[in-house]
């Protein structure tokens, strides 16, 4: 494992926590024109399960009805009622972006995919560090590239991650949102973090387009990501 891995592993917790670590629990809202371009309501106080060591997430509620939760497990997706039945499932759920009406607007399916799979990467980053099928390399001190396989759905193939070399956290996460536009560059930039039980987590998050040369792009803001809440279960 590279030095930026190891120390940003150790800045959120260190590798036994997340190497135990099962499930995380958490509250968020979220707004931007992501959402106001695909016509879709904002997430306010939406909670969201997953667990840490495959692609797993419930985030409810996922549009304007309370009681119904979207799902992410692998790469299909599903909608659930409060007791956990199924209402609408979508198999290979990838495969139907970004072309047709999606250009326009997502129905719930479609955010269930998005949003659970980018929480579930945002929030499981300790733990892809030490994941043996995603190749991580250093390409110089702070910088991190990560090449994904097939297997975790993801914004694109390869990503760029930039730590704070004096504390290991995260500052930067560059990628294009394939399932958006291939012109969807964007730069996730952490704005707060915060201390929790034993670890700590990123807390506040803005994303913007990010410039040819990398740079965070200051408008318009594209998802604006608040954490009220964030638990890990062992």
């Amino acid at each position: 494992m590279n030095p930026t891995a190891e120390k940003a592993i150790a800045a959120y917790g260190g590798k036994e926590l997340w190497s135990k670590a099962k499930r995380i629990e958490a509250e968020v809202s979220v707004h931007g024109w992501a959402f106001t371009l695909k016509g879709r309501p904002f997430f306010k106080h939406a909670k969201i399960e997953m667990d840490i060591h495959r692609p797993y997430s419930r985030l409810t509620p996922i549009g304007k009805d309370p009681q119904i939760a979207g799902v992410l497990d692998g790469h299909d997706v599903r909608l659930e009622d409060s007791n956990g039945k199924v209402i609408e499932e979508r198999k290979d759920a990838r495969r139907y972006f970004p072309g047709g009406r999606r250009l326009f607007y997502w129905d719930d399916l479609d955010m269930s995919y998005f949003a659970n799979y980018a929480f579930w990467n945002y929030f499981t980053l300790p733990a892809l560090l030490m994941r043996d099928d995603i190749d991580w390399k250093e390409i110089e001190p702070g910088w991190l590239e990560a090449t994904f396989p097939e297997s975790i759905p993801t914004h694109c193939k390869v990503q760029r991650f930039r730590f704070d070399l004096k504390t290991g956290l995260l500052i930067q996460h560059d990628y294009t949102a394939d399932i958006i536009s291939k012109l969807a560059t964007a730069a996730n930039v952490v704005l707060e973090h915060k201390q929790g039980d034993g670890f700590v987590y990123t807390s506040r998050r803005l994303v913007t387009p990010r410039s040819p040369s990398g740079k965070p792009l200051p408008a318009p803001t594209l998802i604006d990501i608040t954490v009220h809440n964030f638990s890990i279960k062992k």
